[in-house]
């Protein structure tokens, strides 16, 4: 492996170096694409659903919020 750099001296280095970087990058992108599709804010709806689910609010209460939000 090293009789390639030893050939071509620090371009051959460099452009190994360049290609790793490269690589790396194309890694963390996607990582990061991949990963921001996952992730959503919640909406106030979402909220009221997980309260309601809880039990923190009745069933009254969250009917009347949800016919709130969605009027």
């Amino acid at each position: 492996m090293w009789e390639h750099f030893d050939n071509h001296g620090w371009g051959g280095m460099i452009t190994a170096l360049m290609w790793v970087l490269l690589m790396v990058g194309l890694v963390m992108l996607l990582i990061k694409y991949r990963n921001s599709g996952d992730v959503r804010e919640k909406t106030a709806l979402d909220i009221l659903k997980e309260r309601y689910a809880r039990g923190e609010i009745g069933r009254e209460e969250f009917e009347q919020k949800r016919l709130d939000l969605e009027g």
